[in-house]
């Protein structure tokens, strides 16, 4: 039931909540989306070698001394740890002993290109060119440059060889469409988005960046078409939200730029991009078009695919997408914001803050930014000044609530549980009327008031976020398991847990929560069977391995029991709890005694 610690962040129901564009709505099939562009060694020769596009901070290793094998060896290496910025010094080297050597020339720039090293990129894109003229991911990258230098023929020579599979097809018809655009022929800029065919999910990009052509071309009528269009397939797209509300203000349709902030406010409250916007057009304003020229265009269409690709899955193709957006546009906040995440995603927190770090100080979502930037100088173990950061911040507002629950995430993830119940009740305090988006500070300062042997208060904020979201899973496990960990309020506790079984049945934390409650109330046949499942889930977790042994030893199965309990300790679980893991490999369970402590299991609470 307990899960390891993880990111931390302001709305768990919301991860990407600032980073990228909102695409609930938007079902794309992964397997159709990514795995046709591996087939042709992928993308910029992402996938040749697993985790090249995990790029680190440089560590300067020294390849002069080295051989030609060696270096490629050492590249290699270093690839495999995930150190994309050695593995670049090391190709380089390589390719100075072997200069035409095809697969270092794919290597060395696919590892320039997710550093953002673009001048690098480009030169060893003319040099793939050079060996091979129809290199499609070089072609791409030297079409991308072209826009950049509003050589619109060449970007649409580039660009036309690069096509081969649905993301590059997507890509190449919009950048072919804006390079178009560049050069005054939205006409064709316009047919050539249109006659591209493809799965339904293309649509909600063809609209916007046809509205976005459209509007730039000074043609109203038919860009609030697509812009309508489009906002009725997901009218929570951040972007699509974005380009319709300022399009509609400039229209001299207020009202109606309202009601499309209000809908995607309903839906995500307090989007600092969205809040801005609504607060001009309430003062009269005209917006200015989200993008307003090709480059900026082009950009947009990097950074919506490669956000997209990226949190599905794609992480590698995400990365090197967002790093050309930000070539084209390198004050994109969100590009910025979408590459911190994925960086986060590969636990790479330094490359992280430094993102974090270029969102310009102008932006809506700079503060946002400076608060995610205090949780990865955490995950850097820099707690202190984390804190520190995150003080100042609400000392500059003492309102910014969201920098006051980044605190308490912190505090509750150090285990500062009284310190953190009373940051939370700073926010509570604020709270003129909670609603439904509010059930996770109740929460959240629920687990602290547990954890600090505080049941009472823990019980009524529980309660409080139930009422507020009544069917939110992790809620439901908590104070479920609490009740019948306590031994009360037994039926309505069960009631609970399987409620929430049933939300999520593939999550091996609350899945195991079922089977430990069934433990604890010794019905040990049933533990085992929800067990054994949960471990199926989470195999790498070392509380529930150590859960099912327990179940197992009740259950007469002791050969299986030990197995399990070797397997648990072998997984480092926390210090406190591998001593009791081999406590029982020494001597097995008493007969009258459960193994754990509803402390000792720590109910899912996103790494409390």
């Amino acid at each position: 039931m307990r899960q390891k610690r993880k990111k931390v962040i302001l709305d768990p129901s919301r991860r990407d909540r600032f980073a990228v564009p909102t695409m609930e709505n938007f079902d794309v099939n992964l397997s159709t989306l990514i795995k046709p562009v591996a087939v042709a060694a992928t993308a910029f020769g992402i996938l040749m070698l697993p985790g090249i596009l995990a790029a680190q901070a440089p560590t300067k290793p020294d390849s002069s001394r080295t051989s030609a094998s060696g270096n490629y060896l050492a590249a290699r290496h270093a690839i495999q740890q995930r150190d994309s910025a050695s593995a670049a010094t090391y190709l380089r080297a390589a390719l100075r002993a072997d200069p035409k050597n095809p697969d270092l020339l794919q290597r060395a720039f696919g590892a320039a290109l997710t550093q953002g090293d673009m001048e690098e990129t480009f030169r060893l894109a003319e040099r793939i060119i050079q060996i091979n003229k129809n290199d499609r991911d070089a072609r791409l990258v030297l079409g991308i440059r072209a826009i950049k230098n509003k050589q619109w023929q060449s970007a649409r020579t580039n660009i036309a060889q690069s096509v081969r599979g649905p993301v590059t097809d997507l890509t190449a018809a919009l950048l072919t469409a804006w390079a178009l655009n560049g050069a005054n022929d939205s006409k064709t800029a316009i047919e050539t988005i249109d006659r591209l065919q493809g799965p339904d999910w293309y649509n909600i990009f063809k609209d916007q960046h046809a509205g976005l052509i459209l509007d730039i071309a000074n043609r109203k009528k038919e860009a609030g078409r697509r812009f309508e269009k489009v906002h009725k397939l997901d009218g929570t797209n951040l972007r699509v939200v974005e380009s319709y509300g300022s399009f509609l203000s400039r229209q001299g349709n207020k009202d109606q730029a309202l009601d499309v902030y209000g809908t995607f406010e309903k839906a995500l409250p307090r989007h600092p991009l969205v809040t801005e916007a609504t607060k001009q057009v309430e003062a009269g304003e005209k917006l200015p078009p989200m993008v307003q020229n090709p480059q900026a265009g082009a950009a947009e269409v990097l950074y919506g695919i490669g956000a997209v690709v990226g949190r599905r899955g794609g992480e590698e193709l995400g990365l090197a997408y967002l790093q050309l957006a930000l070539y084209l546009e390198p004050r994109h906040p969100l590009a910025l914001l979408s590459l911190a995440d994925l960086y986060e995603t590969m636990k790479k927190p330094q490359l992280a803050i430094e993102m974090y770090r270029r969102v310009p100080a102008d932006s809506p979502l700079h503060r946002n930014a400076e608060i995610q930037l205090a949780a990865n100088l955490d995950s850097l173990e820099k707690t202190d000044e984390a804190k520190d950061h995150l003080r100042k911040l609400i000392e500059e507002n003492p309102a910014d609530m969201e920098a006051i629950m980044m605190l308490g995430h912190i505090e509750r993830s150090r285990k500062q549980y009284a310190d953190c119940a009373a940051t939370y009740s700073r926010v509570i305090d604020q709270l003129a009327k909670p609603g439904r988006a509010n059930w996770n500070v109740f929460y959240s300062r629920g687990i602290c008031n547990e954890r600090n042997k505080n049941w009472p208060g823990a019980e009524a904020d529980f309660k409080k976020a139930l009422e507020l979201f009544p069917d939110r899973a992790d809620v439901l496990n908590y104070l479920g398991y609490s009740w019948v960990d306590q031994g009360v309020n037994l039926d309505e506790g069960m009631t609970m847990i399987r409620r929430a079984v049933e939300q999520k049945p593939d999550d091996g934390y609350i899945v195991d929560s079922l089977g430990w409650a069934y433990f604890r109330l010794g019905k040990y046949d049933e533990a085992v069977k929800h067990l054994e499942r949960a471990v199926e889930i989470r195999p790498e977790d070392p509380t529930i391995n150590d859960h099912l042994g327990d179940a197992y030893w009740k259950v007469g199965r002791q050969l299986e029991a030990e197995f399990q309990w070797s397997h648990a300790a072998a997984l480092k679980p926390e210090p406190e709890e591998l001593a009791k893991i081999q406590e029982k490999l020494k001597n097995g369970m008493p007969d009258d005694s459960p193994s754990a402590t509803a402390e000792q299991k720590s109910k899912s609470d996103n790494g409390g």
